[in-house]
């Protein structure tokens, strides 16, 4: 989950210009190395003809080449960074470079391409609808991608639609758009993007809406699940829109409304939130993963999505159990129930895994096989929820 570093970095170039350099020139201080594009004029009565100027230096459209502006800010500052490597190790675009292959839908079953609109944008989706369809009405899963992913690679790494052939469901996977935000990530650090109504939410709970209308889904068994980025926009809009979607399925996420802009998003994500604000009816369920050695997204907030939710049922004391993945990570389960024993919450805490889907496939990325199955355990609990 890293947030538009080329927008941070331009910022904090214009910063450094507008105000740092000034400063020093007051102070008499020496001024940092940049290219003369003004040149004094050449001597009177040259012994020969000057030669021909050089053109001067232009500096690149930030609008079409921010990469290349923020370069050359740096270069003109006296910053010796190399920023395409920087920006590379930062947001990870190897999936990007590198992209998953399609991998074709089992023998009867389809992958397809939609798109919606409304009067916030326009996101394109795929929609995998299992060979056991034949016209009955099934349950709809919508996942969100993390930073940097698609549908085809989220699909691959989760291995959802393999599950979904099994179990018997539709999944749509809408997919961020590049324009929104330069990583693909899903904006939930953003005011207009919090509000029932408006913004990206809006986008995802038409998606659902749009394969309802257009398939017999079970509307009283609709989730919405998501990672990293998807994982804190799928408690956006499984809040926002709780009629929708009967269950939320969170991993490595953060908490509702837990920023609202870039430097607190980074806050949050490094050190939780100071304090979560009370979110949802108590009335949806919700199942947490989260690693406990991930370093982009802390555990703590995993906690706090869980306290955030569950504040509505104090009454009835967690049931807590441990386990392990043959040859892979221990794990910590907590089931919260009401007092009539009715599940309301899972929390699964991963002992030793990074930023990763739990037992994803390494056919996507940020996935982590020696973890517990957090698709299996996602479908398992929302059916027992429903």
């Amino acid at each position: 989950m890293k947030l538009n570093f080329l927008t941070q970095m331009r910022e904090a170039a214009q910063h450094f210009i507008n105000k740092t350099i000034p400063q020093q020139r007051a102070a008499g201080r020496p001024q940092p190395a940049m290219r003369d594009i003004n040149p004094p004029p050449p001597s009177a009565a040259p012994a020969r003809p000057a030669p021909e100027a050089e053109p001067p230096h232009a500096a690149p459209n930030p609008a079409t080449h921010p990469a290349e502006f923020a370069q050359d800010i740096l270069t003109r500052m006296g910053i010796n960074v190399d920023l395409q490597a920087n920006l590379e190790r930062a947001i990870d675009l190897g999936a990007r470079r590198h992209p998953t292959p399609v991998q074709p839908p089992a023998d009867g079953a389809q992958f397809l391409s939609g798109s919606y609109t409304n009067h916030a944008g326009t996101r394109n989706y795929k929609l995998y609808i299992p060979a056991s369809y034949h016209g009955q009405a099934m349950p709809l899963l919508v996942m969100l991608h993390g930073c940097t992913q698609n549908p085809d690679d989220f699909a691959a790494g989760t291995q959802m639609n393999q599950l979904a052939e099994e179990m018997g469901c539709f999944v749509v996977y809408p997919e961020q758009n590049a324009n929104a935000n330069h990583s693909k990530c899903w904006n939930w650090f953003n005011a207009i993007d919090q509000q029932r109504g408006q913004g990206e939410p809006s986008i995802i709970a038409g998606i659902a809406q749009q394969i309802i209308e257009d398939y017999p889904v079970n509307e009283r068994q609709v989730y919405v699940a998501g990672l990293s980025a998807g994982g804190a926009m799928a408690v956006i809009v499984g809040t926002l829109y709780p009629e929708l979607f009967a269950a939320v399925g969170v991993h490595s996420g953060l908490p509702f409304a837990s920023a609202q802009d870039l430097p607190s998003a980074l806050t949050a994500m490094k050190r939780g939130v100071h304090r979560a604000a009370k979110a949802g009816n108590g009335s949806q369920p919700i199942i947490v993963f989260h690693g406990d050695s991930d370093t982009t997204v802390n555990p703590v907030n995993g906690e706090q999505v869980m306290a955030q939710r569950l504040h509505h049922h104090r009454g009835a004391r967690p049931l807590v159990q441990s386990g392990a993945v043959p040859n892979g990570y221990r794990y910590t389960q907590t089931t919260h129930t009401t007092a009539d024993g009715t599940p309301v919450g899972e929390h699964w805490v991963v002992h030793g895994a990074g930023h990763a889907w739990s037992g994803g496939s390494t056919s996507g990325s940020y996935t982590d096989a020696k973890g517990p199955d957090a698709s299996r355990e996602m479908l398992r609990f929302f059916r027992t929820v429903s």
